[in-house]
């Protein structure tokens, strides 16, 4: 199968910072794939790459099959949806959506009837005559989505575009941007530094952190079987358990990852390792406590309730050996 966007060791520098160090990326055809990773990690400039706002330094970039390196934007059958919605405010959302179309000379009525299929499809049938000065953050961001997809391009970039969303309306949108994606059936890449975001969206998360691409996998591989501490500690904030820990527990030396999830808490117990609670945050339906066993810190997510074990109590610890995962080359 052809790959929608294939990079081959694919370098970004500015001066002597390298944004993009040999990054190798194979994107399906129609997967929802998240780009992952902290401020400066280098995502946002691979998204970029893509579009052909930035040439690579060095390295390749293929579109489905075709060489895209040094391609200008407006020949790449890509577009882009930015976290500030860039609309033109004197438009109305109709004409702001069927912008593009009006560029390729397509004619006026026409344009009109693909963008109202482009605006339903976002769920804005009623709105077009609305100038977005008249929307909420959460409907121009929908009019974002329809102008970047009226033209049905084969690979859509999306740019942080839930950031500047309050919490519920964000967790809305990223159930719609889903749906989109597959009604569509077309290719989404999507930068975030949400790991929330990334791990309920995507089909595969590619990890980045100062301009390399650390891990690719599905959500799941990416939580449960972080291949490098940086890894473990950004998504889902795991315990990192030092070798000499893990060595007392698992009878080896070597780093490890323990998800909060995955330890208990009890009344002290001879029988058990007894640890002090440090502090504890409430999560509503969770509670996330911060522990100290013997001098490594542990977190640990357990139940919201009258149980939860008050800051200074004993507690026992325990979490079974095989929810260690042992990261590979760290030892």
């Amino acid at each position: 199968m052809t790959a929608a966007v294939s990079l081959r060791s694919v370098s970004r520098h500015f001066g002597p910072v390298k944004a993009m160090d040999k990054v190798d990326l194979e994107i399906v055809p129609g997967e929802f794939f998240a780009m992952l990773g902290p401020s400066g990690s280098g995502k946002t400039t691979c998204l970029r790459v893509i579009a052909g706002f930035e040439q690579p330094t060095s390295g390749s970039i293929a579109i489905f099959g075709e060489d895209a390196t040094g391609v200008p934007p407006y020949r790449r059958n890509v577009n882009t949806v930015f976290q500030d919605y860039a609309l033109f405010p004197h438009f109305n959302v109709i004409e702001n959506v069927a912008y593009s179309l009006m560029l390729r000379k397509v004619p006026k009525p026409e344009r009109l009837r693909q963008a109202g299929e482009a605006l339903e499809l976002v769920k804005l049938s009623g709105y077009g005559e609305r100038r977005p000065a008249q929307l909420s953050g959460g409907q121009r961001q929908r009019v974002a989505l329809a102008r970047a997809i009226v033209n049905r391009p084969s690979v859509l970039l999306l740019d942080e575009p839930l950031g500047a969303l309050d919490l519920k309306l964000r967790e809305n949108m990223q159930e719609e941007l889903k749906s989109l994606q597959r009604t569509l059936g077309i290719t989404f890449i999507f930068v975030t530094h949400d790991q929330g975001e990334a791990l309920s969206m995507a089909d595969r998360v590619a990890v980045f952190s100062e301009g390399r691409v650390m891990q690719v996998g599905s959500p799941e591989e990416i939580y449960t079987k972080p291949n490098s501490r940086f890894v473990a500690d950004f998504v889902g904030s795991s315990n990192v358990l030092p070798p000499a820990f893990v060595e007392g527990v698992a009878g080896v030396r070597r780093w490890a990852s323990l998800r909060p999830e995955a330890i208990r808490v009890g009344p002290p117990d001879v029988g058990r390792p007894c640890a002090t609670m440090v502090s504890r945050i409430y999560l509503g339906s969770s509670t996330r406590l911060m522990l100290d066993l013997n001098g490594t810190r542990l977190h640990a997510l357990v139940p919201s309730g009258p149980n939860v074990p008050l800051q200074g109590a004993q507690v026992a610890v325990e979490f079974d050996a095989s929810a260690l995962h042992l990261m590979e080359g760290e030892g």
